[in-house]
């Protein structure tokens, strides 16, 4: 295909947001006008779409940071209504993802030493009890001996519920030193980009995930960031997490 001229490239970039209800993110777009005309250069491209937002304000928005989206796009379907096909109805029970993310953490991410599922109220708190929690500690070989750090984890399954999942993971920060949330991938991308605005804003690591609790393919989004928690309540999470489990605290700690 012949080169583009910059009048070609913004309108190839109006027609795929307009055919985008959904959004589509800004690199995205980039690399489909780029697929489409390889003879123009990455940074023509983006010099011609990167106020489309500005330049047609009557049918282009940008909700989020990255995020175009045809104005007036109705918002994207729930899960099992119209969303990606049959998650919500064979996907009932979160618990089934907690052991999966609890060994992605720890073998894939290399955030943990040892790390189980939790989940509901298993030691009495609903808030003060994450699905998933693991510990950071040191090996015997280590040359430098530290404190053992708390890593505790939320996840959800509902896509509607990620202001939820956020809220009780900042919660978790009182007697953990990282914190993460696990979404599933219907999450609504304009719905993506702020609570991963929300977590790099505030140390809260993030996660997206395949309803599928077989091959939940978990992907990292944001990086979480290590803080002191309150040993009051690290004390008072270790003693109840004994209480109730004193085989899962001596395997943690």
């Amino acid at each position: 295909m012949a080169k583009l001229t910059m009048k070609q490239i913004v309108e190839l970039g109006r027609k795929i947001i307009a055919e985008s209800p959904g959004g589509i993110h800004y690199a995205d777009l980039v690399r489909r006008i780029s697929k489409t005309s390889p003879e123009n250069s990455v940074g023509v491209i983006e010099v011609g779409i990167w106020n489309l937002h500005r330049k047609f304000p009557q049918e282009i928005a940008k909700p989020s940071r990255g995020l175009f989206m045809p104005v007036g796009a109705p918002p994207e379907p729930p899960v099992g209504k119209g969303g990606t096909p049959g998650q919500a109805e064979t996907v009932k029970d979160e618990s089934a993802f907690y052991a999966p993310f609890a060994e992605w953490l720890k073998n894939d991410l290399d955030e943990v030493t040892e790390a189980a599922p939790l989940g509901g109220a298993a030691i009495g708190r609903r808030w003060g009890t994450p699905d998933v929690v693991g510990v950071y500690r040191p090996e015997r070989g280590d040359v430098v001996q530290f404190q053992p750090e708390i890593i505790s984890a939320e996840i959800k399954i509902d896509p509607q519920q990620p202001v939820v999942a956020f809220g009780q993971a900042i919660a978790y920060r009182l007697f953990s030193a990282k914190t993460y949330i696990a979404m599933p991938k219907s999450l609504g991308l304009e719905e993506q980009a702020r609570l991963e605005s929300l977590c790099m804003l505030f140390g809260v690591g993030m996660a997206l995930f395949d309803l599928d609790p077989k091959k939940p393919e978990f992907a990292i989004r944001v990086r979480a960031q290590r803080f002191s928690p309150d040993m009051f309540y690290v004390n008072e999470f270790a003693e109840r997490l004994k209480a109730a489990n004193a085989e899962l605290f001596k395997r943690l700690f």
